[in-house]
């Protein structure tokens, strides 16, 4: 009896050690459960970011000199004009030096008008002794003829008809000098009216702008849209390149996204993306891609074609999803909470009775936002739970209640 005992011990033990442990209950109304599908299928890849102004939409205004604030005229966020007036400073050694340049050009016009006149005036001068040197000429060559005549006829001497010649050789020597002469004068006059004229051109650039830094300290917007940032208060001093204030246009704005560096592999130029803005949503395409990630993700520029909605400002927070491609004809189902692209996962997929669930391995394909392509393990029409059941990963079975 004994052994009988030990023997009905022994079976039991063993039979009770081939036994499936029972599947647990799991409540259906925290699963998420789906249907697997066979159609079209949009790849997208979404994330977050902000609205920023596009490069010629927005105007950083920077100090150009040593200045004084006296006093801000406008706040942020109010419209402003091209030509509104922002905020005033002071310069009292700009203004010191804007009058000197003024002086200096002033005195170099009159030096350069004295120097036309007085080069005008020698130019005459040389012009009337080389006519008078040439009217001799003239004078001495028609004397040399009358002598030579009257010397055939034995009225003057050889003497005498020699030296008419010679005086006509000697002014003919003379009237080419002074034509030369003439001729330096002229180039030399243009020389010293060229150098005057450089010397006003310059004294003329350097007060305009010093004329130019003058009106610099009555800081204004330069484009129409809304004055964005104005950091200064009255009474600070600003050195050359300080950044005195931020004017942006509202309506020239795009979005920049933060797109999860391991979706960002498959993003292109050009391709179409939708950009939630929490009151509309409004179409665009990529415009940019940033060559590097940061802190995990990479930035992408979304140009906006569509008009954007009222409170679009610059820095609202939204939401961008980058259509990628769209798949003819694939099997799929809502993306798993865990599972990577092209990868292969675990799911458990619902009985035909539809009160258990039993564990399918299934290679996945390529994924979007919420939906990802299953290559293998599942058919279409059949329903798998979706949501996070790591909970169960010692379990092949569940049952739902």
């Amino acid at each position: 009896m004994g052994s009988v005992a030990a023997g009905l011990v022994l079976l039991i033990t063993l039979g009770l050690s081939r036994l499936k442990p029972a599947a647990p209950g799991v409540d259906r109304s925290t699963l998420w459960i789906d249907t697997v599908k066979q159609g079209p299928m949009v790849r997208q890849v979404r994330g977050p970011g902000s609205l920023v102004p596009e490069t010629e939409g927005i105007r950083q205004i920077g100090a150009a000199t040593d200045a004084r604030v006296e006093r801000l005229l406008v706040q942020p966020g109010s419209p402003v004009e091209a030509e509104t007036v922002l905020l005033e400073m002071s310069n009292p050694e700009l203004q010191r030096d804007a009058l000197d340049a003024e002086w200096q050009l002033k005195a170099a016009q009159a030096e350069l008008i004295n120097t036309r006149v007085k080069l005008q005036k020698d130019l005459l001068d040389q012009q009337a002794a080389a006519a008078t040197v040439e009217s001799d000429l003239h004078q001495a060559q028609l004397q040399e003829e009358t002598n030579e005549g009257l010397y055939k006829e034995g009225i003057v001497a050889n003497i005498t008809l020699k030296l008419s010649k010679v005086r006509a050789e000697e002014l003919a020597t003379r009237n080419e000098i002074e034509k030369k002469r003439l001729a330096v004068h002229s180039e030399s006059a243009e020389a010293q009216l060229a150098a005057q004229q450089a010397r006003v051109e310059q004294l003329r650039a350097l007060s305009q702008l010093k004329r130019s830094q003058m009106e610099g300290l009555h800081v204004r917007a330069g484009i129409k849209g809304v004055l964005q940032e104005l950091p200064l208060q009255p009474g600070q001093r600003v050195t050359p390149g300080t950044a005195l204030a931020k004017v942006v246009q509202p309506d020239k704005l795009k979005a920049q996204l933060k797109i999860a560096e391991t979706q960002a592999k498959d993003i292109q130029i050009g391709q179409p993306a939708s950009i939630d803005t929490r009151n509309g949503i409004v179409p665009g395409r990529v415009s940019r891609i940033d060559p590097a990630a940061q802190n995990g993700t990479v930035t992408v520029d979304v140009a906006l074609d569509g008009r954007l909605p009222k409170g679009a400002r610059p820095d609202l927070s939204v939401d961008g999803t980058v259509e990628l491609e769209n798949l003819a004809s694939v099997v799929s189902v809502g993306r798993p909470a865990f599972g990577q692209e092209e990868g292969q996962i675990t799911l458990f997929r619902l009985t035909s009775a539809g009160d258990e669930a039993v564990r399918v391995k299934v290679k996945l394909g390529k994924s979007s936002v919420n939906t990802v392509q299953i290559v293998e393990g599942l058919r279409p029409g059949e329903r798998v739970i979706v949501s996070d059941m790591s909970a169960w990963d010692a379990f092949d079975r569940v049952k739902l209640k």
